[in-house]
C-alpha cells in the first residue's frame, strides 16, 4: 500500500524563491488493506454504529447534541491555537465576557455555526459539493481571524504551512491554478462508487486530500475536520453530528500532523488509516461513555435535590432549567419557570451548597450560573493547549 504515490513535487517560484509543492493525485489510491487495517476498520464502524444507534435513547439528548458540537468545535479550534474552553463558548453565547481573546471565542461560535449549516443543508437535499464547502468556509470565516482572508473563495494565492517561507515550509500545497481542478476531482470523490461502499476510509482519504490542498487562505484545517462529520452524516453513518473527533486528533497532535505529512511525503496511507481508524473508535465509545455518565450525574442530582424537603419542588424546577441549558442566569430561569428572582436565588443557593451549582462571573450583579458537574464531564479534553 505504501508504495502508491500519492502525488508529485513540481517546481515552483514565489516572489523569487523556489520551492516545491505538492500536487495531489486524484483519489482514490490503490490500496491493498492489511489483515490489521481491516480489523481496526470493522472496529471503528462498530463503535461508530454503536453511537448512532444509541444516540436516538440519550436522557438529555437535545442537551448532549448541543454540548457534543461544541465541544468539537472548540477542540478543532484549539488544534489551530485557539485558547477558549467549552466554558468560555458557553459563557460568549450568554453575551458575558470571558477572560481569552474574543477573537478566539468568535472563530469557535463560527465553527458551531458553520456545522450546524452544513448539517442542515444536507438534510436539506443539497449533497456534499465546492459550493457547500464554500459556504461553510464563509460562515467560519465570518468573524474574527481570518475575516479578511476572502472567506467563501478558494484562493488565487500560494499559501504555505509552517515555516517563514516557501522554500522552509513544512507543507507546500498546489499553486493556485491547479486548486479548482483539485477541488473538483475531489467532489467527484466524495460521491463515486467508492466512497458509497467505504464511507468510512473516504472521510479519511477526503480529509487527507483536503489538507493537502489547501484550498483556502485559512481556515483549512477546521474545514478539513468538519468535512469528516458532514461526510460520516451524509452516508448515515452518524444520526446527528455527536463524534467530537477532534478530541483524539488534539491528544495525538504530533503524530496526527505527521501522518499527514507522511502520505505526502512517502505515501503512508495505511499508517494514517490505522490512526484515522483508532480514532474513531475510541471516540465514539468515549461519546457513549460520556452519556452514561451525565446521565448518572443528573440521576443522583435530582434525588439529591428531592429530598430537600418544603424547598424541593422549586428549586428542582430550577434545576432542570439548569439541565437543560448548562449555563443560566437567574434571568433567564425567571422567563421560562415564572419563578420570582428571589425564589430562583433562594434555590441556586441550595443548589451550591449541594456542590450542583457554580458562578461563574464573581460579579454582583448579572451574575452566570453553571451546572458545575455536568460542566466537568464535558469539559474533558477541551483545556487549552
Amino acid at each position: 500500500m505504501d508504495g502508491v504515490p500519492a502525488g508529485k513535487f513540481i517546481d515552483i517560484s514565489v516572489t523569487g524563491e523556489h520551492a516545491q509543492a505538492f500536487l495531489p493525485e486524484p483519489l482514490p489510491p490503490r490500496l491493498d488493506f492489511s489483515p490489521n487495517l481491516r480489523r481496526l476498520r470493522d472496529e471503528a464502524l462498530h463503535a461508530l454504529g454503536g453511537l448512532s444507534a444509541a444516540a436516538p435513547f440519550f436522557p438529555d439528548r437535545d442537551l448532549l447534541l448541543y454540548l457534543y458540537v461544541r465541544k468539537e468545535a472548540v477542540l478543532s479550534s484549539q488544534i489551530e491555537g485557539t485558547q477558549s474552553s467549552l466554558s468560555d463558548l458557553l459563557l460568549f453565547e450568554q453575551e458575558t465576557l470571558t477572560g481569552v481573546p474574543l477573537d478566539d471565542v468568535a472563530e469557535v461560535s463560527s465553527y458551531v455555526s458553520a456545522l450546524n449549516h452544513g448539517v442542515e443543508r444536507l438534510r436539506g437535499g443539497m449533497p456534499i459539493s465546492n459550493r457547500l464547502i464554500r459556504e461553510i468556509h464563509r460562515i467560519l470565516l465570518a468573524t474574527g481571524r481570518g475575516s479578511d482572508k476572502a472567506p467563501g473563495e478558494f484562493r488565487r494565492s500560494q499559501n504555505w504551512i509552517g515555516g517563514p517561507s516557501p522554500s522552509r515550509a513544512f507543507h507546500v500545497p498546489p499553486p493556485p491554478e491547479f486548486v479548482q481542478d483539485c477541488m473538483s476531482d475531489l467532489e467527484r470523490f466524495i460521491h463515486s462508487e467508492y466512497a458509497r461502499n467505504d464511507p468510512l476510509f473516504s472521510a479519511a482519504l477526503a480529509h487527507v486530500q483536503f489538507e493537502s490542498i489547501h484550498p483556502f487562505l485559512d481556515g483549512n484545517g477546521r474545514v478539513g475536520r468538519l468535512l469528516v462529520t458532514l461526510i460520516l452524516v451524509e452516508a448515515e453513518l452518524l444520526t446527528e453530528p455527536i463524534l467530537y473527533l477532534s478530541l483524539y486528533f488534539k491528544s495525538h497532535r504530533g503524530e496526527y500532523y505527521r501522518l499527514l505529512n507522511g502520505v505526502r511525503q512517502s505515501s503512508g496511507w495505511e499508517a494514517w488509516l490505522e490512526f484515522f481508524s483508532i480514532a474513531v473508535r475510541d471516540t465514539s465509545r468515549q461519546a457513549i461513555e460520556t452519556a452514561r455518565r451525565v446521565a448518572e450525574r443528573v440521576a443522583t442530582d435530582r434525588s439529591a435535590v428531592s429530598a430537600l424537603g418544603r424547598t424541593a419542588p422549586t428549586t428542582l424546577m430550577v434545576f432542570e432549567q439548569l439541565r437543560l441549558k448548562t449555563i443560566n442566569s437567574i434571568a433567564q430561569i425567571h422567563e421560562i419557570t415564572g419563578l420570582s428572582p428571589n425564589t430562583i436565588a433562594t434555590a441556586l443557593g441550595a443548589l451550591e451548597k449541594l456542590g450542583i451549582v457554580r458562578e461563574l462571573t464573581g460579579k454582583k450583579r448579572d451574575r452566570v450560573y453553571a451546572y458545575a458537574p455536568l460542566l466537568a464531564i464535558l469539559n474533558e479534553g477541551t483545556e487549552p493547549l
